[in-house]
């Protein structure tokens, strides 16, 4: 409202007001109601499936305060995207009122991800003489579940696996009362008519419940067993963290050998004695989200089992952050493995009855609840990368707050890759990405994508016009994308990486993206990881890449670093001549190595790659660090690893082909052999894995000043590599260019949807 509209400030006025943004679910109107009534307004405020409408009388002074005040005041995980005023004529209003929620034609209000318990829930919990004193389901407007257990907008009980419990009648005032901190929070109960736990055996059969269940598992996670808890968006495999035999049980029935398994502490307090902790690392942890969080271990990390991480540096650590958690975790008062509920390359559970299914072959007991779960939301992972929080998984927390776009176009659904799996929809200039799905490689991981797909298009019933997806025509994304009958944008992975990351930094081009990574089907139809693309929001041009070779063996020369060592060395010289004491060709028997020689020579199923992430693999076995991978990613991890904490800037020398509108290329031949020989007189892995990085950077600086592009834009998977990002950022900006990374939007494959949903809307925009 503009001021100055009426000359006489004390005469009385009405405006209305609307409010898009994070405003359900925060406590936003008894904040407004509160900020009326302290100004003498009169009037209303509503919730809306379009965010908040409010109507407010009054002297025009105190108008324009409570205009001002709306935004320099709003609640703490509120967060107003637009608010738009209208001057109406007086209508005489006396009193100011929170209205019922009312439907609309269009739903655009922003739905609130899952908030970490707060500190006046914590207090009332462990409150002896509260009435809630340990009642595992305590949460107020500035806590608790939301996008889990959300089944529609607006977020009211009724939309909520809440409405199957009746508040008795001192949950109902504080719900109904705008000066209390309960005002419409929609899960609000107490224990007398709220959700209660069980403890169950394997079998369902219940053995304790309410407080006593609590209890009895805590004991039992004590004891040695291995429960089965489940918490706001799924279940979690609960054990103790300092018993070596219990986790590697675990591995054993959750068929997960090596990929490291996150960590929950009782306190902050605890964790810094065993791992390094950074003001910003303990901002996140202690934050409203409540990620789990990266952190290097400490040398005197005594008290926590080899198995839990073995070969890594670091922890996956978070905080309790739910009542629940919180109970558990003061009982127990020892840090817990604490990992998703399935088995692995399967979703989370969510359902007990399911998890009797699912989880009794691995778990000893279920601490369950009778809350439903409408939707699976695991774990979001952050660490700290130059300089900045870098997202690696987007689940609880963050999802499915929207990225913001600037083109308002058709209805689309980008249903994202094949790996790390996440789907997005586009409403009203916002792209709302999906939490992590996964893998899809089982037929559970699928259900669960479909589950999702039709879910996030029925939080705001939006039926999509176009169907986004990747031009691999294997993935199991792309099948069901042809499945729907819709028409089909066919969006190029790296593409999708690089504008994934444009969209989330707010820019459009023409920049030179730097897409890294393991696998993406490329416009050549050969194996792409390696790519420098001159891109906008609608097409690309690919400049650069790294000289491509051979992948024996095709997809199995991902779990197994050794075919990919044996492809590249065989390109050197065009046989493995001098290599014969090499630790990749000695990983293979005689016979098998003239099979993988004859694969390659006569381009049997040796695909042809410019891959990155099968680069990293490559040097990691030539350097007998890893041979075969237990989990995605595991060689390049190794290999990164060596390299922290050295301080060198050498690098190996390298060549850069082409030019003159010809594809500049990486030819990596010098930095090969440079490793080889290293390696073979004796130096340091630390040092040649640092020199390989250093190398991999010089190599990307050089490309970006061939290109010509100031805004360079970092995506794909290598670039969760905290090494290499950082060198790569701080290399650029010394060299002039202006780098642009990921923060909230994961590098790997968890970010694809987005990029292909904006790519869509611009390229329908331009038809």
């Amino acid at each position: 409202m503009k001021s100055g509209l009426l000359d006489k400030k004390n005469q009385r006025c009405r405006i209305a007001v609307a409010v898009q943004g994070l405003v359900q679910g925060v406590g936003f109107r008894p904040f407004v109601y509160r900020l009326a009534r302290e100004l003498d307004l009169a009037g209303w405020v509503n919730n809306t499936t379009g965010g908040v409408t409010i109507e407010v009388e009054g002297q025009e002074k105190n108008l324009e305060q409570f205009l001002k005040r709306i935004k320099s005041e709003a609640p703490i995980h509120s967060r107003i995207d637009s608010l738009r005023s209208q001057r109406l004529a007086p209508a005489g209003y006396r009193d100011f009122d929170i209205h019922p929620s009312e439907p609309s034609a269009s739903k655009t209000a922003l739905v609130l991800p899952d908030i970490a318990t707060c500190a006046e829930c914590r207090e009332e919990i462990f409150d002896p003489d509260n009435r809630r004193s340990l009642y595992p389901f305590t949460n107020c407007t500035h806590c608790g579940p939301r996008y889990s257990i959300m089944e529609a907008v607006p977020y009211d009980r009724d939309n909520t696996s809440m409405k199957i419990f009746s508040m008795c009648a001192d949950c109902r005032e504080e719900y109904d009362n705008p000066g209390d901190r309960r005002f419409h929070a929609q899960p609000n109960a107490c224990p007398h008519c709220g959700p209660h736990l069980e403890l169950w055996d394997t079998k369902g059969n219940i053995l304790e419940k309410r407080g006593e269940a609590l209890t009895a598992a805590a004991r039992e996670i004590l004891n040695g067993k291995i429960i089965a808890v489940k918490g706001i968006g799924g279940f979690h495999l609960f054990c103790d963290a300092r018993h070596e035999k219990i986790i590697r049980l675990l591995r054993e029935r959750k068929r997960r050998e090596g990929k490291p398994f996150a960590l929950m502490f009782p306190s902050c307090e605890m964790i810094e004695k065993v791992c390094s902790v950074s003001e910003p690392e303990k901002s996140l942890l202690t934050s409203g989200e409540a990620p789990i969080v990266l952190l290097d271990k400490k040398s005197n990390h005594h008290g926590i089992a080899d198995a839990v991480a073995a070969e890594n540096p670091c922890w996956g650590v978070m905080l309790p952050y739910s009542p629940l958690h919180h109970i558990l975790m003061r009982e127990i008062h020892v840090p817990v493995v604490a990992t998703s509920g399935n088995l692995a390359d399967e979703p989370i559970c969510t359902d007990e009855r399911e998890a009797v299914k699912r989880l009794s072959g691995i778990a000893d007991l279920l601490l369950v609840h009778n809350r439903p779960i409408v939707r699976s939301v695991d774990d979001s992972v952050i660490r700290i990368t130059a300089g900045r929080p870098f997202m690696i998984r987007r689940s609880r927390g963050y999802a499915p707050l929207p990225v913001p776009v600037d083109e308002d176009g058709p209805a689309v659904l980008a249903v994202g890759g094949h790996l790390k799996n996440t789907v997005a929809v586009n409403v009203n200039r916002h792209v709302f990405l999906s939490q992590h799905i996964g893998d899809l490689e089982t037929q559970p991981s699928y259900d669960a994508f479909l589950q999702t797909t039709k879910s996030l298009q029925g939080l705001y019933e939006t039926s999509p016009a176009y169907v986004v997806h990747d031009r691999h025509p294997d993935y199991v994304s792309t099948r069901f994308a042809k499945e729907t009958g819709l028409p089909r944008i066919e969006v190029q992975h790296h593409h999708a990486h690089i504008v994934s990351c444009m969209a989330e930094n707010r820019i459009s081009g023409p920049v030179l993206g730097i897409a890294w990574d393991g696998t993406g089907f490329g416009a050549d139809q050969t194996i792409w990881g390696g790519e420098f693309l001159k891109t906008n929001l609608s097409e690309f041009q690919r400049v650069g890449s790294i000289k491509p070779f051979p992948l024996p063996g095709g997809e199995k020369a991902i779990q197994e670093p050794r075919r990919a060592a044996v492809g590249l060395l065989s390109q050197l010289d065009g046989s493995l001549a001098g290599f014969e004491d090499s630790p990749p060709v000695k990983a293979f028997s005689s016979g098998e190595l003239k099979i993988i020689q004859r694969m390659v020579s006569k381009n049997l199923n040796s695909p042809l790659t410019s891959s990155v992430g099968r680069l990293f693999d490559a040097v990691a076995s030539l350097l007998g660090v890893r041979q075969c991978n237990h989990y995605e990613g595991q060689a390049a991890m190794s290999l990164e690893f060596l390299a922290w904490g050295t301080a060198i800037d050498d690098r190996y020398e390298f060549e850069i082909t082409g030019g003159q509108n010809q594809l500049f290329v990486f030819d990596w031949t010098p930095m090969v052999k440079g490793i080889f020989n290293d390696s073979r007189s004796g130096e340091k892995l630390e040092m040649i894995s640092a020199r390989f990085h250093n190398t991999l950077v010089a190599m990307a600086i050089v490309m970006a000043k061939k290109a010509g592009e100031e805004k360079v834009v970092l995506s794909g998977g290598c670039f969760q590599n905290k090494y290499l990002t950082g060198r790569l950022v701080d290399g650029l900006r010394k060299a002039g260019f202006a780098p642009y990374w990921h923060q909230w939007i994961p590098s790997g494959d968890g970010g694809i949807a987005l990029g292909q949903a904006v790519i869509a809307l611009n390229q329908r925009k331009m038809r």
